[in-house]
């Protein structure tokens, strides 16, 4: 079976909280585990199949954890190559999407810290992505005041404040702000419990609202 053609993608912590009972895992989704036996049994294109439906929302997230296209191009690149020769290891319990997701976030936590420097958000990626949280909601809002007067500045200040997260608190804010991922995926790419991403979840909008404060009035 020969690997598919390379992929280009288009240009302190609080303690947890004790966690609820577990949620029930994302099912798996029949037409990707139709798509994975099917690479499986020797069909490779099936596997660009795959990519082409995941690329785009990795390369995303990626981009945000390490604001370089370039760099977040060579990740999602190098996390679809890295799934191909370990499809044989996905056992289908979960979905192939957080498997997948699961490969990209360890990958890319790992160059970030082999690059020893933080990343930013970008402020165009969190337009007409955010979830309704009413303060980033109005941190990007057209209509906010903020934002007619100095986008620039507010973009600045926007980076300024991710870069002050931990990676971990950085990560989970763009999988549920930006990703839209609920609570229970996000656990398991990021191989904790539900507690742990609720508790960074909420430390991480407290003290973006607190430093963020001036443009959330």
């Amino acid at each position: 079976m020969n690997p598919p053609r390379n992929t280009v993608a288009p240009d302190p912590e609080s303690s947890p909280s004790p966690a609820p009972p577990s949620a029930p895992a994302p099912r798996p989704d029949p037409e990707d585990s139709a798509l994975v036996q099917e690479v499986l049994a020797g069909n490779a294109s099936s596997f660009e199949t795959l990519v082409q439906r995941y690329q785009q929302r990795i390369y995303g997230t990626l981009y945000n954890m390490t604001a370089n296209h370039d760099d977040a191009a060579d990740l999602t690149q190098e996390t679809f190559i890295k799934a191909f020769r370990a499809l044989k290891s996905f056992k289908g319990e979960s979905s192939f999407y957080t498997w997948v997701y699961r490969i990209a976030v360890n990958r890319t936590l790992n160059f970030l810290k082999q690059r020893k420097q933080r990343s930013f958000m970008s402020l165009n990626d969190l337009d007409g992505a955010a979830e309704q949280h009413p303060d980033l909601v109005a941190l990007i809002s057209h209509k906010t005041p903020a934002r007619d007067a100095g986008l620039s500045e507010l973009q600045e200040k926007l980076n300024a404040a991710m870069l002050k997260l931990s990676e971990p608190h950085r990560l989970v804010v763009t999988l549920h702000e930006i990703q839209g991922l609920p609570h229970e995926e996000i656990a398991e790419i990021m191989e904790c419990n539900v507690g742990t991403v609720r508790s960074r979840l909420f430390y991480a909008r407290q003290q973006l609202q607190a430093w963020l404060s001036d443009y959330l009035k």
